[in-house]
């Protein structure tokens, strides 16, 4: 759940910091390079506290197939993004003023990156789950747009800082319906497994078709 949770804030402060990018694309102030800095910097730190807490109680509970592969439980991932969002909000909260001409950059590489976590995500969530095609729409689309506008910035700069207001938007919602999803998943097959084996069963656990 602590998982679940660390993803929706990540995702929330995603869709606010996209909320902001799309209402003042031409306001490149530093109190809104500030706020957008504060909220990156708490989405890290959930991110690494959540991290935490997971790895302490990694080998409490887990689950696996008949065959011994393990479906659920064991080591969490290491929070890319939650470093780089530290790394991030730090510079854009402590140095605001240096680096409003660089926001568009900074953003779209935490994009990338959080583009990145989402199909490593969704590579481990093969091991107990069938995903559609449709959850790897949002993450491949995050990556090439977020990499295509830092390569090549369209001008006027008001016009990048709506793409990318509108891709983090996009990142945000994406990121909370996967993550529900998977979770939801996850919650199933532990509901099968603890069915068995109050039932004295022994049944081989097929990934669970996720659309």
């Amino acid at each position: 759940m602590r998982i679940l949770q660390s993803s929706v804030f990540r995702a929330i402060v995603a869709i606010a910091v996209g909320v902001l990018l799309i209402k003042y694309p031409d306001n490149t102030a530093t109190g809104i390079t500030i706020a957008i800095g504060i909220m990156f910097l708490l989405s890290g730190l959930v991110s690494l506290l959540t991290y935490w807490n997971a790895r302490r109680h990694a080998g409490e509970y887990k689950i696996y197939d008949a065959d011994g592969n393990l479906l659920v439980g064991g080591e969490p991932m290491f929070p890319i993004v939650g470093i780089g969002s530290i790394i991030l909000g730090c510079i854009l909260a402590f140095m605001s003023t240096a680096f409003v001409s660089a926001l568009m950059y900074v953003i779209g590489i935490v994009l990338v990156l959080g583009a990145i976590t989402q199909m490593m995500n969704l590579i481990g969530a093969r091991r107990f789950a069938k995903l559609s095609p449709w959850f790897w729409v949002g993450p491949v689309l995050t990556l090439l747009v977020g990499a295509y506008v830092m390569v090549k910035p369209m001008a006027p700069i008001e016009l990048t800082m709506t793409v990318l207001g509108w891709l983090s938007l996009f990142y945000g919602i994406t990121e909370m319906i996967n993550s529900w999803k998977i979770f939801a998943c996850k919650k199933a097959i532990e509901r099968q497994k603890q069915q068995q084996q109050d039932g004295n069963q022994i049944e081989v656990i097929e990934p669970e078709e996720v659309g």
